[in-house]
């Protein structure tokens, strides 16, 4: 154990879940090309909109057939749009093994009122897909944020089923290889793995999932927000630029940014490789540590960008006002800002290790985790 204060501390403590950090090469003068005071239905706005579906797509491998949107509200936004959408034709099964998944349950059952099959996993663990028919539709996060436990592999899921699959992939997308012959419905929301800014959703349907919405009607009303068909036909234009309502400008500008910093570094590739290294890193201290572990039981299904640990030290006696008292102390230091556990989560920590995160911010912040846990024990 440490006694002494590190002498090193993070070029940038900002280890939050969402709102997740900048890219490191951001600067405010980066969004100077933003048409700030256009239309976003003018040339300038529909054509900046369209490169930020179409690097999307270039970014993640999306097939050229899939349809991307941006959307309202976030990731929630653009995954609610598809459950009120979509569900309803045929059986639904929802998987849950986290706080996000476990609200996609409560949405279905009690506002949308379906009969679904539900099935759930405690915090660290995560549900068995073997037992999952897919010949219904499937609700599921890829990555849970706020356990740090994903999906293992594509295998996951079956080529082919005949039910939709809708996949939360919030904190997964731009840090997974997505496997898009498996995927119906995919979302997320740019805050997270690129550091953009919020309020906006990515909406990403398959052919599978537009024939759906071209074929059937839900019994329940729409709001507006929510129409992605107008007199039985998928609404193109919102898959091109023409979105349901007015988006910022600003942020599109912030994404479009953050897109090209992720080919700078690789694409695709580099990025999983960010995450990967930072990850390993935090590995690696676990590994040498025996007072603290990963809150995913299995290695195989932990996460890459949302990293949840729990401390295992006999002596701790309260074990939320002992992590609180961990994330006070760094967040005191400015060494981590915003590392503590969901709300709804055991307790712990939750480091992001995005690509966004340089690697050696992660290293310099690991030695003030012991110093603090020292410290604390000491209290």
């Amino acid at each position: 154990m440490t006694t002494k204060a590190p002498a090193t501390k993070p070029t940038n403590p900002r280890f939050s879940s969402g709102p997740c950090a900048k890219p490191p090469t951001f600067t405010l003068d980066k969004l100077s090309d933003a048409p700030l005071g256009r239309s976003h239905r003018a040339a300038v706005g529909k054509a900046k909109l369209l490169a930020a579906i179409e690097t999307t797509r270039e970014v993640l491998g999306i097939p050229a057939d899939y349809k991307i949107g941006i959307v309202p509200a976030s990731d929630t936004g653009a995954y609610e749009m598809a459950m009120w959408n979509l569900l309803g034709e045929r059986p639904v099964e929802m998987l849950a093994w986290e706080s996000f998944g476990a609200g996609w349950v409560t949405d279905v059952v009690k506002q949308l009122k379906i009969d679904a099959k539900v099935t759930t996993a405690d915090y660290g663990e995560i549900v068995d897909f073997a037992k999952v028919n897919f010949d219904n539709d499937v609700c599921f996060t890829w990555n849970g944020t706020t356990s740090g436990v994903r999906v293992s592999s594509r295998d996951s899921i079956p080529a082919e089923r005949a039910g939709l699959t809708l996949c939360d992939a919030t904190s997964a997308a731009f840090a997974t290889d997505l496997p898009w012959d498996r995927l119906d419905v995919t979302t997320f929301s740019w805050q997270k793995v690129l550091g953009g800014e919020g309020a906006h959703g990515v909406l990403i349907l398959s052919p599978r999932a537009v024939e759906r919405l071209e074929s059937y009607t839900p019994a329940w009303p729409l709001p507006k927000i929510f129409r992605l068909t107008k007199g039985g036909k998928l609404i193109d234009g919102i898959f091109t630029g023409a979105t349901i309502n007015t988006p910022s400008m600003l942020c599109v500008e912030d994404y479009l940014f953050a897109l090209d910093w992720a080919k700078s570094v690789g694409g695709l590739k580099g990025l999983i490789a960010r995450a990967d290294a930072n990850t390993a890193a935090i590995t690696d201290f676990v590994a040498a540590h025996d007072w603290i572990d990963f809150l995913a039981t299995d290695p195989a299904t932990r996460s890459n960008t949302s990293v949840c640990l729990k401390f295992t030290d006999d002596r701790i006696n309260d074990g939320a006002a002992f992590a609180k008292a961990i994330a006070k102390r760094l967040e005191s230091e400015n060494v981590a800002l915003d590392i503590g556990a969901y709300r709804d989560a055991p307790p712990g920590l939750r480091i992001w290790c995005g690509a966004t995160v340089e690697t050696s911010d992660i290293e310099a912040m690991l030695p003030w985790l012991a110093y603090a846990f020292e410290a604390e024990i000491k209290s």
